[in-house]
């Protein structure tokens, strides 16, 4: 089996007064579908936490990697802009898992960005930030959706020749929506999906290897067309084993 890294959150704990601190002390957390899911897809998940200096070693014996979401934003300065008033920076996850996914890129192993982990991909491939969607799109989507993240919050359009249309077969496909910020300019890399106010849904690398970032969340499966996404990397990290 593949095995697959997948990119854990950090909090600082607490005293535990809200009755929500796992700890005192810092701890890490992810939401167990992650693991389900690529379990499920037929890869070893295993997760990574944020020692910077261990990125080169841990690429050195994975298969593949997953930048997984979370409720903080990217310091705008990877951009060259200055923070806004809504910005919640998380440096040490943030510098770590740079780290984890310029050793990936370098040895050409399939990486699959999700939500902030696209946004990450897009930057470390010299793209750029819309910082607060409600700023610049105005009477756009509801990209935090009001419904639960468990059910689709939009539909996204998938662009012709792109490799996430040639691992769905889809022109169009609904996904959940939780995130205030966005790709504006991909980089190096290539858009392969919009929402309907043009929001970029997802984006791709432009080589041989499996390099893909989508907006929302795969893991929870809400479109059949998820567990193609799952299991297309499965399978690329999977050759990249045996190769």
């Amino acid at each position: 089996m593949a095995l697959i890294g997948v990119t854990l959150d950090q909090e600082p704990g607490g005293n535990g007064a809200d009755g929500g601190a796992y700890s005192s002390f810092p701890w890490y957390a992810l939401r167990r579908n992650y693991f389900t899911a690529i379990a499920s897809a037929g890869g070893l998940p295993v997760g990574l936490g944020h020692e910077e200096g261990l990125s080169e070693a841990l690429m050195n014996r994975l298969d593949g990697l997953v930048v997984t979401g979370g409720a903080f934003d990217l310091d705008p300065a990877l951009f060259g802009e200055a923070p806004h008033p809504t910005t919640v920076l998380k440096p040490e996850r943030t510098r770590a898992e740079l780290a984890l996914l310029r050793a990936a890129l370098a040895r050409r192993l399939p990486v699959l960005g999700i939500c902030g982990g696209m946004q990450l991909l897009a930057v470390a491939s010299g793209g750029s930030l819309i910082q607060h969607l409600p700023d610049e799109v105005r009477g756009g989507i509801a990209h935090e959706q009001p419904n639960p993240r468990d059910e689709a919050g939009h539909d996204i359009t998938i662009l012709p020749g792109s490799l996430l249309a040639r691992i769905t077969g889809r022109t169009r496909m609904a996904v959940n929506s939780s995130h205030h910020q966005a790709v504006r300019t991909p980089g190096t890399l290539t858009v392969s999906a919009n929402a309907a106010d043009g929001v970029i849904e997802a984006v791709e690398g432009n080589g041989e290897t499996f390099c893909l970032g989508v907006q929302w969340h795969p893991e929870f499966g809400i479109d059949p067309a998820d567990n193609e996404i799952l299991t297309a990397f499965i399978a690329a990290c999977t050759t990249a084993r045996n190769a």
